[in-house]
């Protein structure tokens, strides 16, 4: 499984590399597009389950390291206050 890692600028104009175990992530985000916190973040959520549960149908137990950039996700998104963006700069 390719795995893929993705830049987004967070609202405080940090800029972090995320990663996903799955190319599923290009389905579910864009390079240069700006989305809503929330909207982001169910993005997120969706994919790296998708990326997780492909994981899991090829090997036979989940993704561990999406579940937990999910988590990291999450906690990042909470400490800002919507309505803010989050810019996706490049998907590779």
């Amino acid at each position: 499984m390719p795995e893929t890692r993705f830049t987004v600028r967070w609202p405080d104009g940090r800029t972090e590399q995320l990663y996903s175990p799955s190319t599923v992530v290009r389905d579910h985000l864009t390079a240069g597009q700006t989305y809503p916190l929330e909207d982001f973040t169910q993005r997120c959520r969706v994919a790296l389950e998708q990326a997780s549960t492909r994981v899991e149908a090829k090997y036979g137990y989940r993704c561990t390291s999406a579940d937990d950039q999910l988590a990291q996700i999450e906690r990042k998104v909470s400490t800002f206050k919507a309505p803010a963006d989050v810019v996706c700069l490049s998907i590779s």
